[in-house]
């Protein structure tokens, strides 16, 4: 009896260590905990018996409706588990297990007779939850004002975070305590460093994190769909995140209908941090592939007419005449060109032969279509026609050319964040890709959004990237979309979406330069969503040998340069430097040419966000190898292992790795390669420069190859 008599007293004192319903991680690590007190829905999340997750609220806040925050009691519970393995289009690995338990919760509103049901799933390596709202009868079409789900973390965490800005992630990442964030956000404020309202205190996702006693927690979100991306706005007195979406317009926050859901939010923890690498949760809370027939969609290598522009030493633009120019009335026949236009016909031909010489599957040509004359920061609604080329880019015979040398050519549409006229033209331009023998497209929405006062992450513009991946599957089209939202697994969903940028990328080196340790951060943040279009390889980093008006600098090594073709995952990969540069590096250019861009499988061998990363990847459909290691500001000593080899094979290793004396500002050429045999007992060590790495190619060799070389 006293048993049943203490009971409501300790419910009472410890509200939240005995939990009403609790779900656990198929290998036990991971806990979860939910109750509903006082009529409020609550969550706490464990890791091996630590907190990770404090008790944290749940709700949503809907406009001229009573809110999803209070009144609920608790309805039905139903518990699932799966355990299944799917085979991604293209991936880190050829196959991808997707095992969870879950734990579905129908929380009922008596006072107005709604019901929300709260789906958690909860994986080896993190949780995901979301909300649904079904189809009844006091519920039809609402309007979210804000979605109030927290995260109570539970300690001054270190985080790795970029401003909430609504209308780009381009930023460098801070290294900071949680305690930090709201002054030195403050002073970007003030230096004017946003180029768009923040939301009010807050940070985006995909935000890093680790706390003091050596936990790693991701929060991001997945399954991005009909719904406004969400920030991440702190309480830094009591340590808590609250989810904060983008607004529109209005400041509505989103638009739905029943039945629908939110999107997934997720938390990934281990003590590892390669774990959080390795974690393909976010792909496995999205759909399964929506395309039938994906023997259209191949990972690919690629160069282009785009470096040269990024650096200034050529122009999108054909003429300087044109102050103001209307597309289907300026007549560019007339006009004189500039001199400096990067996408001639002459010029794109020598992308091509290039990429014939050395092996590459497609060339990129920006600036190729008439338009570019005054297309930036004009706000104007017709600014591409995509279908138009400038007088000296003979289209036809670019094609005729690049079909007779086996290239594919990668079409460009930048849409000035017009996202109307985008649609205007998006069925005439895609057929018109088709019919010109163009199997892909790099999409920019560069500027603030049209219609004016959208955001780039709000619902009706994350419908409108939505849509234009959807219509690109009609035409058998794959999608490297820039400036886009955030990736959040849906290339699971749609493997069309081959990559994306939507982070601070390669052509900020040329802008001003980025922190060497920005390679170390982005896997960790940005790629937890999917494959980025980082667009590396650079080999000259003063930028004013390439434009003396430039005086930018590539922060990085020539090593780390080649490191990123393994460490910065992308099925879509380009050599992006000038073919000048490769050709006064051509040793260090041959891994480039080497590395595979599919693999079979993945291991992460190294890992501490902002510091370094090692990974080593078997390509898919052979024995070959390539481990690429980027290091941060500190030099390093980077020690592993080859017992990822077969047993009884024998390899051969090119090493590519920073010299003694390199140094991404004062050193970065300096490098070194050396050829040495290797089994799967072998061990490595590699001094890595500040803000460089190494690259290693491993092959399998016969006896006749092994002749003159050294054991590592």
């Amino acid at each position: 009896m006293k048993k049943y008599i203490l009971l409501p007293v300790i419910l009472l004192l410890l509200p939240f260590l005995i939990w009403a319903q609790t779900l656990q991680s198929p290998n036990g690590n991971l806990k979860l905990g939910f109750e509903i007190k006082q009529g409020i829905p609550y969550y706490q999340l464990d890791f091996k018996g630590k907190a990770v997750v404090l008790p944290s609220r749940l709700g949503l806040e809907l406009k001229n409706q009573t809110s999803f925050l209070e009144g609920f009691e608790l309805g039905n519970i139903s518990y699932e588990n799966l355990d299944e393995t799917w085979k991604p289009v293209w991936g880190e690995e050829s196959s991808i297990r997707n095992h969870y338990n879950e734990m579905e919760v129908t929380l009922l509103q008596p006072g107005t007779e709604r019901q929300l049901i709260v789906r958690f799933r909860l994986f080896d390596e993190g949780l995901g939850f979301r909300y649904e709202f079904p189809l009844q009868p006091k519920l039809a079409h609402f309007v979210v004002k804000e979605e109030l789900t927290q995260f109570a973390m539970t300690g001054d965490h270190i985080a790795f975070w970029i401003a909430g800005d609504y209308d780009t992630q381009e930023y460098d990442y801070t290294e900071s305590r949680l305690s930090e964030i709201r002054p030195l956000m403050a002073k970007a404020v003030t230096a004017n460093l946003a180029q768009t309202p923040f939301s009010p205190t807050g940070i985006q996702t995909s935000l890093m994190m680790k706390t003091d006693d050596g936990l790693y927690i991701n929060l991001h979100e997945a399954a991005l769909i009909d719904y406004s991306t969400m920030h991440l706005n702190l309480d830094d007195e009591k340590m808590v995140f609250e989810s904060w979406l983008t607004p529109d317009v209005l400041g509505v926050k989103g638009y739905l209908q029943t039945p629908s859901h939110s999107p997934w939010r997720t938390i990934i923890v281990s003590d590892d941090a390669r774990d959080v690498l390795a974690s393909r949760m976010t792909y496995n809370l999205n759909e399964p592939s929506k395309i039938e027939d994906t023997s259209w969609i191949k990972p690919m290598k690629y160069v282009g007419v785009w470096w040269e522009m990024i650096t200034g030493k050529s122009s999108w633009s054909y003429t300087d005449e044109f102050p103001a120019v209307r597309i289907g009335e300026t007549d560019y026949s007339k006009a004189k060109p500039n001199g400096r236009h990067g996408a001639t016909t002459e010029n794109v031909k020598k992308y091509i032969d290039f990429a014939a010489e050395h092996g590459f599957d497609g060339v990129l040509v920006e600036g190729w279509n008439v338009g570019w004359e005054d297309w930036f920061g004009n706000s104007k609604d017709f600014v591409f026609d995509f279908l138009t080329p400038y007088p000296d880019f003979d289209l036809v015979g670019i094609r005729e050319y690049a079909k007779n040398k086996d290239v594919e050519m990668v079409m460009h549409h930048e849409t000035s964040s017009s996202v109307r006229n985008y649609e205007r033209f998006m069925d005439e331009a895609y057929k018109f890709m088709k019919d010109n023998g163009y199997n892909s497209v790099k999409s920019g929405y560069v500027g603030f959004i049209l219609p004016r006062g959208e955001n780039h992450y709000s619902q009706w513009i994350v419908n409108h990237y939505q849509y234009a991946l959807e219509k690109a599957a009609d035409y058998q089209i794959m999608v490297n979309a820039h400036e886009a939202v955030r990736p959040t697994g849906i290339a699971r969903t749609w493997p069309n979406l081959i990559a994306n940028e939507s982070a601070r990328g390669t052509e900020y080196q040329a802008f001003g330069g980025s922190k060497p340790n920005h390679v170390t951060v982005l896997p960790f943040t940005r790629l937890i969503g999917g494959p980025m279009d980082y667009t590396p390889g650079i080999f000259e980093m003063d930028i004013s040998k390439i434009n003396p008006d430039n005086d930018s600098w590539v922060n990085s090594t020539l090593a780390n340069q080649l490191a990123l073709y393994v460490t910065m995952y992308s099925p879509l990969q380009m050599a992006a430097d000038l073919p000048e540069n490769y050709e006064r590096f051509p040793d260090a250019f041959q891994f480039i040419k080497d590395v595979g861009i599919d693999w079979e499988e993945s291991k992460y061998l190294e890992a501490e966000p902002g510091y370094y990363i090692t990974i080593a990847r078997k390509e898919k459909g052979s024995n070959n190898w390539f481990i690429g290691n980027v290091n941060g500001v500190p030099p390093r000593t980077s020690m592993i292992s080859f017992d990822f080899l077969d047993p009884d094979k024998t390899y051969i290793a090119t090493i590519y790795a920073d010299a003694k004396d390199a140094h991404y500002r004062n050193n970065p050429q300096a490098y070194t390669i050396r050829r040495v045999v290797v089994n799967n007992k072998s061990k490595f060590s590699q001094l890595t420069a500040p803000g460089g790495g190494y690259a290693i190619s491993i092959k399998e060799a016969d006896k006749a190859d092994l002749k003159g070389l050294k054991k590592l």
